[in-house]
């Protein structure tokens, strides 16, 4: 696979892909080639199909970076589309196979997440059916999930929070392919919706390269996108090679 690769960033659970916005702006000068394809939080099997079909229409090397679900996501993602040569998690889950986030969660103290998630069901618009989604409480969406943000920007995400199906956290990994691919996480030190211990846990038996942003909320590529190109920049150097 010729050239290099592109960066394929993947968005997590309550939110859309312009929680990049600051990565892509930090890392376009650099003239690299970038796609944020929608990750449609409806379950890891739909949604990990949906970014395998994207990242198949890409020519070339594909790295892909996951930011909290989205971590799962290109994990699994990565064991089926054959043109993946590496992995960056930011603040994000990294699960082994037959394993759901749900269970991750459990083997570590909860965050202040847990108590601020607001559950309803909406009409499923291709079956016609009900399905049950969550979203974060907006008066604790800063605190839980983006302290260190600023007002403004604060506002933008908080209206453009999605709907994230229960479904995201109780279905297992598949096959994942970190275990032959190399990998880089970050840890967001202040993080108050996956424990940070968690993440190091994670990034530890993935065998990932680990950079910590102490005081880094959730929303760390948000409130530190430099820092998170830095990871992206290191990883493409690496992979480049």
């Amino acid at each position: 696979m010729p050239g290099p690769p592109t960066v394929v960033l993947i968005h997590g659970a309550f939110a859309d892909a312009s929680s990049w916005s600051e990565v892509v702006a930090e890392l376009e000068p650099d003239g690299v080639a970038i796609e944020t394809p929608p990750n449609p939080l409806r379950g890891l099997r739909e949604d990990t199909a949906a970014v395998v079909a994207a990242v198949e229409e890409i020519d070339g090397p594909v790295l892909l970076v996951g930011h909290s679900y989205g971590g799962a996501v290109i994990s699994v993602a990565s064991a089926q589309a054959d043109n993946v040569v590496g992995l960056v998690y930011v603040a994000a889950f990294i699960p082994e196979r037959s394993e759901a986030l749900g269970s991750i969660n459990t083997r570590f103290p909860a965050t202040p997440l847990v108590n601020s998630l607001v559950p309803n069901r909406v009409l499923d618009e291709d079956s016609g059916l009900e399905r049950l989604q969550v979203t974060i409480d907006p008066a604790k969406f800063g605190d839980v999930f983006a302290a260190d943000v600023e007002p403004a920007r604060l506002a933008q995400m908080i209206e453009t929070q999605q709907g994230t199906s229960d479904n995201c956290f109780m279905e297992p990994a598949s096959d994942v392919g970190w275990g032959s691919l190399p990998s880089w996480a970050i840890v967001a030190g202040a993080d108050r919706a996956i424990n940070p211990s968690a993440e190091r846990d994670m990034a530890r038996r993935a065998g990932s390269t680990t950079t910590e942003i102490d005081g880094a909320s959730h929303a760390v590529a948000v409130s530190h996108p430099k820092e998170v190109a830095d990871v992206i920049r290191s990883a493409l150097g690496s992979v480049a090679d």
